[in-house]
């Protein structure tokens, strides 16, 4: 018997960078959701290699992180990169370590789908533990982007 397909949504983010930590507050607000079986919410926080198991045991990935695109604070892309410099540039120390996370995940050979949620913030913003009035708006609209995610990942696994 084959296993059912399994999406994993990984928020990344660093909690104590205010809107630096919108992947992982996205993920939060997710995970109060009545979600399928199939989908698994991890908070990758700063990201590091404990992240490769979870990620292979994967049909699809969707990871939601903040970047800097240069285009106004609260902006979402949805992206399908392929390698690890098809990413947006990070914006703390995650950026390097989560690179290397995706390289080994590539060089491994998985087939797993990778999409991304990407949302701009503002590079110099300042420290705390809550998000800006802009990004949390933005984060509720990721959700609702991930929601729809997860409903498509759901129509192509039951093709």
């Amino acid at each position: 018997m084959m296993a059912a397909p399994k999406l994993l949504v990984l928020g990344i983010g660093n909690l104590l960078m205010s809107d630096e930590g919108v992947g992982v507050h996205v993920v939060h607000q997710l995970e109060k959701q009545d979600l399928p079986h199939y989908v698994e919410c991890l908070d990758g926080g700063t990201g590091s290699f404990y992240l490769l198991e979870a990620m292979q045991q994967a049909d699809r990935i969707l990871l939601i992180d903040a970047a800097a695109f240069g285009d106004n604070p609260g902006t979402i892309h949805l992206l399908a990169p392929k390698y690890s410099k098809d990413y947006p540039r990070a914006l703390s120390a995650h950026d390097i370590g989560f690179k290397d996370l995706l390289d080994s995940f590539y060089l491994m050979g998985s087939p797993a789908d990778i999409h991304l949620i990407a949302i701009t913030i503002d590079p110099n913003q300042a420290m705390g533990t809550t998000l800006s009035p802009t990004i949390a708006k933005a984060a509720q609209k990721a959700a609702e982007i991930a929601l729809d995610q997860i409903r498509s990942f759901r129509s192509c696994s039951q093709a």
